[in-house]
């Protein structure tokens, strides 16, 4: 098993990543750990050397001294010198002193060697088989000569057998098996429990006022006061503004289309001078006119259909020759009042030029049956003249 070197929780050998942190076990084992089987050898060849170390050149002469005063001697893998393996032959002389091993040059004291007393006797007899005299520079000799040291087999570890995570819930990322109750996953670190993906918000509910808050149920009062406060304004804009801007889209077509000439079905008036009708307005003569006894007189045009008036030509005073147009006196303010087909009465002020010729008055407006045209001033008034309108025209849009 593997400890995680952050929170200590135990993992598996083949995990890459802890369970329960997610951190790296890659660097959990140490660097200075080396195999258990290997550390026996180290410490018998270790053993071995501290017990034979190697031997010197001095070390090596006196073993060599030696071997040849006792030629059968033998030497045991310890250093300790063993018995001759054949007597010596015998001699009839006393035996000759042995040699004085050369002195070594190996640490500590040493201690003369005595050689063997004498016989007293003549007589001859067996002689002892010689031993070769020892010396301490013997004795502390190193051994060269040793037999290797057998290397101690590695105890075996006992390893807790591998948990199974086949069971467990496969990686969102990878796809490896984990067991249950991990938070990481065992090959990438990438989390189990991850939460589920929220689904996205409608385009409306990003928008203010209608987003959602971090914090829930905070906001919804404002928001409902605000969409409130939102949908009044549009109601209160559409019941005022919507005539104004239906208006708007009229006055657009209007220019944008063509203008279309239309005749009343009646015209009558409320006051006329003998010789000088109320057809006359309309009957696209420029030397005729309609004569008005007196300032608010009115002229009162209807139509077959309902239609949309967009302008309005006037043609005031008795003609359009300058010299005739001042014989008469002209109208210069009059007020058109028309009415829809439906009984709404719309009334406008008109204001003319004192001049001969046509003059156009835009209207725009909708759905007219009945126009009347009320003289609310004139110029050139005086005793013995009467007011002069020679032509009115109507048109309606294509």
């Amino acid at each position: 098993m593997r400890s995680c070197p952050e929170c200590g929780a135990a993992n598996g050998d083949t995990d890459d990543f802890c369970g329960n942190c997610g951190s790296y076990l890659g660097w959990s084992q140490e660097s200075g750990e080396s195999a258990p089987g290997a550390a026996a050898p180290q410490r018998a060849a270790g053993a071995a050397a501290t017990t034979n170390p190697p031997a010197t050149g001095a070390d090596t002469a006196t073993l060599a001294g030696s071997d040849a005063a006792a030629p059968g001697s033998t030497r045991g893998t310890n250093g300790a010198q063993g018995t001759s393996a054949a007597a010596a032959p015998q001699s009839a002389g006393p035996a000759a002193p042995a040699p004085t091993p050369p002195r070594t040059a190996s640490a500590g004291p040493t201690r003369p060697v005595v050689p063997p007393a004498r016989p007293t006797s003549t007589a001859p007899t067996r002689p002892e088989p010689s031993v070769p005299p020892r010396s301490d520079a013997a004795d502390a000799a190193p051994i060269t000569a040793v037999q290797p040291a057998k290397p101690v087999a590695a105890r075996p570890v006992v390893r807790p057998a591998e948990v199974r995570e086949t069971d467990g819930p496969p990686c969102p990322a990878c796809g490896t098996p984990n067991r249950p109750g991990r938070k990481f996953c065992r090959r990438c670190a990438a989390p189990l429990d991850a939460p589920e993906p929220v689904a996205p918000l409608p385009w409306w509910r990003t928008r203010w006022p209608f987003r959602r808050r971090v914090r829930g149920g905070s906001g919804r009062l404002f928001r409902a006061l605000v969409t409130l406060a939102v949908l009044a304004a549009l109601a209160i804009g559409a019941l005022f503004l919507l005539p104004a801007g239906r208006s708007l889209f009229e006055d657009t077509r209007d220019k944008l289309s063509g203008a279309t000439a239309v005749s009343p079905s009646r015209v009558t008036a409320s006051a006329e001078v003998p010789g000088h009708p109320a057809g006359s307005a309309t009957d696209g003569l420029n030397n005729r006119y309609w004569g008005a006894p007196a300032v608010g007189d009115s002229l009162t045009f209807t139509f077959r259909a309902p239609f949309r008036l967009v302008d309005l030509v006037v043609t005031s005073g008795a003609s359009t020759d300058p010299q005739v147009y001042r014989s008469e006196a002209r109208p210069i303010a009059l007020d058109l009042v028309t009415t829809t087909s439906k009984g709404q009465v719309t009334h406008k002020s008109i204001t003319l030029n004192d001049k001969p010729g046509p003059q156009t008055v835009p209207t725009g407006i909708s759905d007219v049956v009945t126009v009347q045209l009320v003289v609310r001033s004139a110029a050139g008034t005086g005793p013995g003249r009467h007011i002069a309108l020679a032509e009115v025209e109507f048109f309606r849009r294509d």
